[in-house]
């Protein structure tokens, strides 16, 4: 286990509308704000396709990283999760998981880390800037070299990790 006490900034709300993709509105957003780790604890939204991590096939390896995805369309959502910057790639990079219900299938659900989405009619997301942490920097995302051959990407807030 790791932990840190952190120092909240700034709050903004971030709206995405029909037709826009997820990632690249959020990246912008942050981009407007300087905002380059936080939390987004909570968001709601409609996504007219979305891509999540799943497969309908048996697991080789149910503890190994799952890379495969399944594409739905036309669902209602809730979300949540962390924004670090990624110093390799010099970019934010988020890890958003959403539980969403799929509308033309009785809302059976589907729960997974989001690869990507476009919004449809729209997305209402508020982030919480993080501005430090008791181990500067503020949060950063980097593949942990010990897990799976440094295939997981990481949340850090420690100067050596």
């Amino acid at each position: 286990m790791r932990t840190t006490a952190i120092t909240v900034g700034r709050q903004i709300m971030v709206v995405l509308e029909h037709g826009e993709d997820f990632y690249t509105g959020l990246a912008e957003a942050c981009a407007k704000h300087d905002i380059q780790s936080g939390y987004i604890p909570s968001f709601v939204g409609g996504f007219r396709t979305a891509r999540l991590v799943g497969d309908c096939k048996p697991l080789a390896n149910p503890d190994a990283p799952l890379w495969e995805d399944v594409k739905v369309e036309h669902l209602e959502a809730l979300g949540g999760g962390t924004l670090a910057w990624n110093a390799e790639s010099n970019q934010l990079a988020p890890h958003i998981h959403v539980a969403a219900g799929i509308k033309d299938a009785s809302a059976d659900g589907r729960v997974s880390h989001l690869l990507d989405a476009t919004i449809q009619f729209i997305c209402e997301i508020p982030v919480v800037e993080i501005i430090g942490t008791s181990g500067e920097p503020a949060l950063t995302r980097s593949r942990d070299p010990y897990q799976f051959g440094g295939e997981v990407p990481i949340l850090g807030f420690d100067p050596q990790r």
